[in-house]
C-alpha cells in the first residue's frame, strides 16, 4: 500500500467507464448489464467501506457499480443488523439439519427443501470492456505487482452467474402464475359457515391451562397477575442453534477456521491447495464450468487476490480488518470456504462455495448464519462492527430473492445512498425494476461531489489535486471521465482516492 509523509496508506484506482452492454449472468439478456468498473491495486478498508455503501462491490481486485437505471438487473447494495436479526423457520430447520448430520451421520435425502443452494454471494457482474489493460505503476512502487489484463478480470465476475434453473430462465410473471396454478386449492364445498373456526390443538391446551390457572388463582383468593417480563419466553438467540452441543458419540466434527487471504496466512497457504480443490469441484458441479475454467490462476486472482491490505485499529477487532477465508473443515478436511472481507462496520460476503458432495446441506445459508453469528462476535470487540452485508439484492431474479430474507434488512437508495428498510422498498420493486427508496423527494446525496478539482490523482510519482494537475496538463481532455468517477465515488472518496493519471 502506498504510504507517503505521516505514515498515511493511500488506495490506488484506474477508472474506466462502462459505455458498452455486456451479458447478463440473470436474464441472459445479450448485452443489457451495464456498470462502471475500476481497477484497484491497493485500498484502505475505510475507503472501500464507503465504495460499497454507495453501490459499489469487489470481485478480486476489480470494483464495479451496475448502472442502475440501465442495467437489465439492478442490483441494490443489502445488509442485515446482524445483532438485532432472529433466525426464521427455515433458517432453524438448517441449522438443526446441519446439527442432525453431525450428531448422526447420515446426509439428508435429494435437493434442499426450498433454501437457495447456490453461495450466498454468487454474482453474475459486468464483463471487462476488451482491449484494456491497467498500468504497470512499477515507476511509482515497485513492489505493486504487474496488473493481470482488464478482459480476464472482469470475465471471472461474469462466469460466475447463478446456475440455470427453470424459474430463473423463465419471465418473473410466469413464475408467479405457475405458482398460483400450483398452489391454488381443488374445488369443493369449502368450509361449513355454521360451524367455528379450525383451531390448533397447542392453543386449546395453552387456553385450557391458563382457564385452570385463574379458577385455581380465584379459589384461593388471589388475583391474578400479569407475567412479568422474566416469565416471558425469549427467542431463543442464534448463538444456541450455531454452538448446539452434540453428544460424545457424534459421528462428525465441524471446525470453522480463519484464516488471513491477503497477505496469506501461513495456514492459508498450506491450505491453499485443498481450497482450491473444492472450489474446481463446486464450479463444475454447481456452474457447469468445463473441468479446464476453473484454473488455479483464475481461482486465485477472483477469490484470493484482494486490493484490501491488512489493517489493525485499537478500537477494532482482535483479527483486524482485511480479507480472510472461512474454512469449513469436516473431520479435519475442507468442504466448504465463505471467503469474507472484514470492514470498519461490516463483514461483507464475498463468495461461498462447497464440496457438491454436500450440497443437501443448504451449506449456502448455513454459512450465512455462521458469518451472522460471526459478525456479533466481532460488535463485542468493536461495537460499530454490526452488519453483515450479503452482496446485492436483485429482485428481478427469483432466484436470489432470499437475501431478504435475513432481517432485519436495509437496500441503499440507488439515488441518495440512504439506508432503507426493505420492507418499505419490496413493493416499489413490484412494479418497477428501478426504484428510488427514499420517499423525500427533496433528499438527496449527503457526499454529492461538490468540487472535482479537490479529487486527488496519482501523476508522475507525485499526489496533487485535479486542479494542479489540469494546470499542469494544459489541454487535458480528461475531464468528463474524472467528473464521472468522482461522482460515483463521491466528494469524500474523492478526496482520498488516489485516481491514476498517465
Amino acid at each position: 500500500m502506498l504510504k507517503m509523509a505521516g505514515n498515511k496508506s493511500y488506495t490506488i484506482v484506474e477508472y474506466f467507464g462502462g459505455d458498452s452492454g455486456y451479458p447478463c449472468g440473470y436474464c441472459k439478456n445479450d448485452k443489457g448489464n451495464f456498470s462502471h468498473g475500476m481497477w484497484s491495486h491497493t485500498m484502505t478498508v475505510q475507503d472501500y467501506q464507503d465504495l460499497i455503501d454507495r453501490g459499489w462491490r469487489r470481485s478480486g481486485k476489480y470494483v464495479y457499480k451496475p448502472k442502475m437505471n440501465k442495467t437489465c438487473c439492478p442490483q441494490y447494495t443489502i445488509r442485515c443488523h446482524a445483532t438485532k436479526f432472529q433466525p426464521s423457520k427455515s433458517h432453524k430447520k438448517i441449522m438443526k439439519k446441519v446439527s442432525k448430520f453431525m450428531s448422526k451421520g447420515e446426509l439428508p435425502k435429494g435437493q434442499d427443501d426450498g433454501e437457495p443452494m447456490d453461495s450466498v454471494c454468487d454474482e453474475a457482474g459486468p464483463r471487462e470492456p476488451s482491449k484494456v489493460k491497467c498500468a504497470t505503476i512499477t515507476d511509482i512502487q515497485k513492489e505493486l505487482p504487474e496488473c493481470p489484463a482488464i478482459t480476464e478480470a472482469q470475465k471471472e465476475v461474469a462466469d460466475v452467474a447463478p446456475t440455470d434453473s427453470e424459474t430463473s430462465r423463465k419471465d418473473p410473471a410466469s413464475v408467479a402464475d405457475e405458482r398460483t396454478i400450483a398452489t391454488a386449492p381443488k374445488p369443493g364445498m369449502g368450509a361449513d359457515p355454521g360451524r367455528p373456526p379450525c383451531r390448533k390443538a397447542k392453543d386449546l391446551r395453552k387456553e385450557r391451562r391458563l382457564q385452570k390457572e385463574q379458577i385455581r388463582q380465584h379459589a384461593d383468593g388471589v388475583s391474578p397477575t400479569p407475567p412479568t417480563p422474566a416469565q416471558t419466553k425469549q427467542p431463543k438467540p442464534l448463538e444456541d442453534f450455531i454452538n448446539e452441543s452434540l453428544p460424545d458419540t457424534s459421528s462428525h466434527c465441524l471446525e470453522v477456521r480463519l484464516v488471513r487471504s491477503n497477505p496469506p496466512c501461513p495456514q492459508f497457504k498450506a491450505s491453499f491447495d485443498a481450497s482450491y480443490q473444492v472450489y474446481k469441484l463446486y464450479q463444475m458441479a454447481i456452474h457447469k464450468d468445463p473441468p479446464d475454467k476453473p484454473s488455479e490462476s483464475q481461482f486465485r486472482r477472483f477469490l484470493c487476490d484482494s486490493p484490501l491490505e491488512a489493517e489493525h485499529s485499537p478500537d477494532g477487532p482482535e483479527v483486524g480488518y482485511g480479507s480472510f477465508h472461512q474454512q469449513y473443515c469436516l473431520d479435519g478436511r475442507i468442504v466448504a470456504v465463505g471467503v469474507i472481507d472484514i470492514l470498519p462496520t461490516c463483514v461483507s460476503s464475498v463468495y461461498l462455495y462447497y464440496h457438491p458432495d454436500f450440497a443437501s446441506l443448504s451449506l449456502g445459508s448455513y454459512s450465512a448464519l455462521r458469518e451472522i453469528t460471526f459478525t456479533r462476535q466481532l460488535q463485542k470487540q468493536s461495537p460499530k462492527l454490526c452488519y453483515y452485508y450479503l452482496g446485492f439484492y436483485i429482485h428481478s431474479c427469483p432466484k436470489m430473492r432470499y437475501k431478504g430474507q435475513y432481517r432485519p434488512s436495509d437496500l441503499v437508495c440507488p439515488e441518495t445512498y440512504a439506508w432503507v428498510p426493505i420492507e418499505q422498498c419490496l413493493p416499489r420493486l413490484e412494479t418497477s425494476r428501478y426504484a428510488r427508496f427514499n420517499q423525500d423527494p427533496d433528499a438527496g446525496d449527503a457526499r454529492v461531489l461538490k468540487d472535482v478539482g479537490r479529487a486527488l490523482v496519482l501523476y508522475r510519482r507525485a499526489v496533487m489535486p485535479y486542479a494542479a494537475y489540469t494546470r499542469k496538463r494544459k489541454g487535458s481532455s480528461d475531464e468528463t471521465e474524472v467528473q464521472q468517477y468522482a461522482g460515483l465515488v463521491g466528494q469524500d472518496c474523492a478526496e482520498r482516492i488516489l485516481l491514476y493519471r498517465s
